[in-house]
């Protein structure tokens, strides 16, 4: 089974003295991620839920290999992120806001350099754009340059750009922050139908009711910690909402909203 599993992962930073004024503490490191676990199944999505600054990122970019963790481990289809990343970086697609389109290039001209990076000859590459920029409505904007396309194309053609290799493990880092109502809908509209093609999608935000729309399994991340983990439906089954419980554990974690 092609599972995404985090181990015990650690990631620390040092700080700034900037850094420390905006945080308002004298502290020269900060724990970002704290021995945090979960795993992420084929057919599935699982969101990472937490508040800005909560370490979701933090462990997006570690399981996307950008960075590694100080302590445990990433494996992705058995493969490691300490140890095999190149073989990771081959099974996933990673979207986030931090890695931006080149502006003076257009969608096919990128799309076809990282199908190139990726290994597709051009039969591959013809037919991944004509079924990717056909999804997003890319098309007519595939050859304006990425300067003068909307945000929400930008973010359309980011989406197809990332997933030109197919990939088994889809993972996005807040997918609709910024994005008007209908280019979000097509965001997770089209997760949802990554999902059911099979695909391991992690998604991670703190928009409660995308996580409430389109996520199997939920992970709550509070101060770089996992504060719970487990499906929607046993969530459902109980007494609490999601949002509930969401504020119950940041209560319990910060004493105060």
């Amino acid at each position: 089974m092609k599972v995404l599993e985090v181990r015990n992962m650690k990631k620390t930073f040092s700080l700034s003295r900037k850094q420390r004024a905006i945080e308002k503490t004298k502290e020269t490191k900060k724990i970002a991620v704290n021995d945090l676990s979960f795993t992420a199944y084929p057919g599935e999505i699982y969101g990472l839920l937490g508040p800005n600054g909560a370490g979701k990122t933090t462990c997006l970019r570690a399981i996307s290999t950008l960075i590694k963790p100080d302590e445990g481990d990433v494996f992705v289809d058995g493969f490691s992120v300490r140890e095999d990343s190149y073989e990771v970086r081959k099974r996933i697609g990673f979207l986030t806001s931090e890695l931006k389109l080149e502006d003076h290039f257009t969608p096919n001209y990128l799309f076809g350099y990282f199908a190139r990076l990726h290994g597709l000859n051009e039969e591959e590459t013809l037919l991944r754009r004509d079924e990717l920029f056909g999804r997003f409505g890319i098309g007519d904007f595939q050859e304006v340059k990425v300067a003068d396309l909307s945000t929400g194309m930008k973010q359309k053609a980011s989406i197809a750009i990332s997933l030109v290799h197919d990939p088994e493990f889809i993972i996005f880092d807040e997918p609709t922050n910024g994005l008007d109502i209908l280019t979000a809908k097509s965001v997770t509209d089209y997760l949802v139908e990554l999902k059911n093609a099979g695909k391991t999608v992690i998604v991670s935000t703190h928009i409660l009711s995308v996580v409430e729309k389109i996520c199997d399994r939920v992970g709550i991340i509070i101060n770089g910690k996992m504060k719970w983990t487990d499906t929607m439906d046993h969530l459902h089954q109980s007494s609490e909402t999601l949002e509930e419980l969401f504020f119950r554990l940041f209560e319990e974690s910060e004493g105060t909203l």
